[in-house]
């Protein structure tokens, strides 16, 4: 039997600015692990718009956590927050500068919504949206992934190499 890849990531953060890039680099970097780097743009411009809705609107607190999870051929990505509140698409004014974040959302993703958290949305709500994965990437992320082996110097070499060669950085500059 050919069970469907399933690969899952939870950040836990406060939805301030600061934290929202760090959160982009994290998604990011998780989609390039997991083979789907085509998705890593539109991922993240999905979960900077919910996590600046947390910033802007949640009460009574800014805290959240961020899921993404490739389950077969779809990628979701959830933000959990603590205000019962859902939120509204709205027809954001031409030259307004934000109120578009859900709508763009609903554009270019497979599907989206909302659903309370918790009893009666006592624990406040999930924000989501789904994008389908590539196929050669749920292929690749059904096999585990393995570091090839390192190899050992043996105590000659590496007493040479100390003794001649200069400490040297990796960073430039």
């Amino acid at each position: 039997m050919i069970s469907q890849p399933n690969r899952h990531c939870t950040v836990e953060l406060q939805a301030l600015p600061s934290r929202i890039g760090q959160v982009r680099r994290i998604v990011s970097a998780q989609l390039r692990y997991w083979h789907l780097d085509p998705l890593i743009e539109l991922a993240a411009l999905g979960v900077t718009e919910l996590l600046t809705n947390v910033h802007r609107h949640a009460q009574p607190d800014k805290l959240c956590t961020v899921e993404i999870e490739l389950l077969g051929g779809t990628l979701t990505v959830s933000v959990h927050d603590h205000d019962p509140r859902l939120p509204e698409v709205r027809d954001a004014d031409p030259l307004a500068t934000c109120g578009r974040g859900l709508a763009m959302i609903a554009a270019v993703s497979q599907s989206w919504g909302v659903r309370a958290h918790g009893e009666d949305g006592k624990d406040g709500k999930v924000v989501w949206f789904a994008l389908p994965a590539p196929a050669q990437a749920v292929a690749l992320a059904s096999y585990p992934v393995r570091a090839a082996k390192p190899t050992r110097r043996t105590d000659a070499l590496e007493r040479r190499v100390s003794q001649h060669a200069p400490a040297r950085s990796a960073v430039a500059g």
